[in-house]
């Protein structure tokens, strides 16, 4: 009878058992344990320590997901990253073995005290929304994971632009808390991090990841703050820049070479070098919005720019002070036509008047006579017959005279015509002209020996050579 009673109550301390097992199988028995409560001060009002000399290790995870925007011109860095933080509560403990083996909660993160960080370099609120919940564990560790957008200000290295790398710095610290309240430190070593966020990228635009840097630098004094500085090193993408700027730049360059093809008698290679230059002054004006207005070095590419349009430049004057020379030539050559044509002009002048002169010699024979002495001509025949063959022998003497000097007439018409054109055709270049030649042709050999030795310059600076 002793026997069957002790066996029945060991089976009903069994049930009992097995009941209480089972009612403490869900999240809110372990809350309920640790009387986790949003009205419970003891686990959000103040920093969750026994004793407050013992500081709070705080350990911080950073993975870089995505490189939204880099803006050159107001020296922004605007990241995507992942932060996970974890510290240790001490309030918070229990035993996984009487609730089921639950060994980890979630919980709203106003529930309980977390560390405040914040980024020294985020300069724009963060716009993607917080995470609402965090996660503790039978131990009293907490954890909390964030994505976030940051907008933080980043000093742009643009000397080599755009074949430059940048390195934007990300320094975690507490906003007001001391090292004798929290000490930081992170999680990941510089290749984990590395590793890490290469695996999780999403996309880089216009930068390529190179790595990622991790730095803690910790107090010495208990009355500074500890800060971990995460540095994110990225490299420009130059290809659409080479295509869209350098290139034209050199081919504008290039047309100003092939202008020395075109004649510097009209004005059209003076406008075409105008034109180009026009144009180069457009693709500088475009590259001023781009890089920002304060560096502590001229860009390579402001030298680019400036030392292509002072070449262009050069040439421009130049052709200026070769057209002066062979304007000039011209007007030496004008006077010296008119002062020729006088000349001309004068001697068929001459000409003309020794050709009168002779033909009023050949008409100047008449034969006069007086009517009122009632003598006839036929009186007077035999008298006008021997004045008849005299005057014949004047006029052929005159005629072959006359012929000569028509025949000297037209030699010298000829003469005058062939020079005339001559002149017009094969017109021999003037001093100032020939000099023009020798510059034009000692400036484009110049010309060309500065652009070859600028353009190496230029080039080797960007690739780090020199």
């Amino acid at each position: 009878m002793a026997v069957t009673m002790l066996s029945g109550v060991i089976l009903l301390l069994l049930l009992t058992d097995v009941v209480n097992t089972e009612g403490n199988c869900s999240y809110q028995d372990v809350l309920n344990h640790l009387n986790v409560k949003k009205d419970n001060e003891l686990f959000f009002m103040t920093r969750p320590v026994k004793n407050f000399r013992r500081p709070t290790q705080v350990s911080l995870e950073v993975l870089l997901y995505a490189i939204l925007d880099v803006v050159e011109k107001d020296q922004k860095f605007i990241p995507y990253v992942w932060t996970v933080t974890r510290w240790n509560n001490e309030y918070i403990s229990w035993d996984p073995d009487q609730f089921c083996g639950i060994n980890n909660v979630s919980l709203p993160t106003e529930v309980l005290w977390k560390p405040d960080l914040t980024i020294e370099e985020m300069t724009e609120k963060d716009k993607a929304p917080p995470s609402p919940y965090l996660t503790i564990n039978n131990k009293g560790d907490v954890e909390v994971q964030n994505d976030q957008v940051l907008v933080s200000t980043c000093r742009m290295h643009i000397y080599q632009f755009p074949f430059d790398t940048q390195s934007c710095n990300l320094s975690f610290k507490s906003v007001i808390h001391a090292a004798k309240d929290i000490r930081l430190q992170a999680s990941d070593n510089s290749s984990e991090a590395t590793e890490w966020s290469r695996e999780v990228m999403r996309t880089q635009y216009e930068w390529l990841f190179i790595n990622m840097t991790v730095t803690t630098r910790n107090a010495t004094d208990l009355e500074d703050q500890d800060i971990i500085v995460y540095t994110i090193n990225m490299k420009r993408r130059s290809i659409l820049y080479i295509v869209n700027f350098l290139l034209p730049v050199l081919f504008f360059l290039g047309l100003d070479l092939a202008s020395f093809l075109i004649s510097d008698s009209g004005g059209e290679k003076l406008s075409f070098k105008v034109t180009v230059l026009l144009a180069v002054t457009v693709l500088q004006l475009i590259l001023n919005e781009i890089l920002p207005a304060s560096s502590n070095r001229i860009p390579l590419i402001a030298v680019y720019c400036i030392g292509i349009f002072g070449l262009m430049l050069l040439s421009l004057l130049e052709t200026i002070f070769v057209m002066y020379l062979m304007e000039r030539d011209s007007q030496d050559n004008e006077a010296n036509r008119d002062q020729s044509g006088s000349e001309d002009c004068d001697r068929q002048d001459k000409a003309l008047n020794n050709c009168d002169r002779e033909v009023n010699k050949w008409t100047r024979c008449a034969c006069i006579y007086d009517v009122s002495t009632g003598e006839t001509p036929t009186e007077q025949l035999p008298v006008a017959k021997e004045v008849q063959g005299s005057s014949s022998t004047k006029l052929n003497e005159e005629y072959q005279t006359l012929d000569k000097l028509s025949h000297e007439l037209k030699e010298m018409e000829k003469t005058l015509s062939q020079f005339l054109i001559n002149s017009k055709v094969e017109e021999k270049p003037g001093y100032w002209t020939r000099m023009a030649k020798r510059v034009n042709k000692f400036f484009f050999i110049t010309y060309i020996t500065l652009i070859f030795v600028f353009l190496i310059v230029i080039f080797l600076k960007w690739q780090n050579v020199l």
